[in-house]
């Protein structure tokens, strides 16, 4: 049977049948039930926001997001990334499974260390294989929940007509061996302490139409062109700016710590927000810096770029 909603004077509350009201609804009886028992959020609401140094503000660092030496505690406000598959790739070290996941777990954990309470992070994903089919996005979950993460839910990017025309069918026609052909990717997201983040003064700049449409669970876009970008896997730039404008305030600072093609630091700008990046390969760290100097119209030497 499914639990839907009762109407209260102020608002509403869970129950076994729907209403469509959800405004100022009152889930205690869910959360206090068998499903969640043990299961406790993890608060932070004494962290103070320290402050983030101006010399690495808006900057590519060329370096291992394993340790993020620059970087105070409790400092920024939002980290937003696609990490390296592992499935080689030019830029892949082809590492082993448990190898790929310890890498993540490590620049997950400096994550966690670097963002201010209520700070989120959101992370894209794709699984892999077939034969086993690697559920990446599984196990980056779990490991999120074991550094001290909350899951705050999962976004499908359905890639739509741009998903390409795999042909990796298995048996053709036939139930001897069919294979699933992807055309999605997963956004995960979570938040470091509590669920909601003050503003203590800043702004929201999402319009009411974005709030309503890109708070759904399914977002449709076309995957960015390699050629275009000069990278072998870029997302689009309007995948790290709608969870810039969920998930962030005017003049937040957003982390990319595998910045790749430069996409999270150019949308941070476009929504005037700021940015600071890892990325461990040079090229990729120079193609980065060309997009967002060119995006700010100035020379390489007007740009306040570091390397580390």
């Amino acid at each position: 049977m499914a639990t839907g909603l009762i109407s209260k004077k102020n608002g509403t509350e869970t129950s076994s049948f729907g209403t469509n009201g959800r405004i100022n609804h009152d889930s205690s009886k869910f959360y206090n039930s068998k499903m969640y028992e043990g299961f406790n959020s993890i608060s932070n609401n004494n962290a103070r926001e320290n402050e983030f140094p101006k010399d690495i503000l808006n900057t590519i660092i060329l370096g291992n997001a394993e340790k993020m030496e620059q970087i105070p505690d409790n400092s920024l406000h939002l980290m937003i990334t696609s990490p390296p598959y592992n499935v080689t790739k030019d830029y892949d070290e082809n590492l082993s499974l448990k190898e790929y996941l310890n890498l993540l777990k490590n620049v997950f954990i400096e994550t966690h260390r670097v963002l201010v309470n209520g700070g989120r992070a959101c992370v894209n994903i794709a699984n892999v294989g077939r034969k086993p089919y690697l559920p990446l996005s599984d196990f980056i979950s779990q490991m999120m929940l074991e550094i001290g993460f909350n899951m705050r839910g999962e976004i499908i990017w359905n890639k739509g007509a741009g998903a390409g025309v795999s042909m990796a069918w298995g048996s053709w026609q036939s139930a001897s061996n069919p294979v699933l052909r992807d055309v999605h990717e997963y956004i995960l997201i979570f938040s470091k302490g509590d669920y909601q983040r003050k503003a203590n003064g800043k702004e929201n700049s999402i319009t009411k139409e974005q709030f309503m449409e890109w708070t759904k669970s399914i977002w449709t876009m076309n995957p960015e062109s390699a050629k275009k970008v000069k990278h072998p896997a870029p997302f689009p730039e309007e995948l790290p700016y709608r969870l810039i404008q969920l998930y962030s305030f005017k003049d937040d600072i957003i982390l990319d710590p595998f910045m790749g093609s430069g996409t999270t630091a150019i949308s941070a700008l476009k929504s005037n927000r700021n940015f600071v990046g890892y990325e461990i390969n040079k090229d990729y760290k120079l193609i980065s810096e060309k997009r967002v100097n060119n995006y700010l119209n100035k020379s390489p030497l007007e740009f306040n770029i570091k390397s580390e």
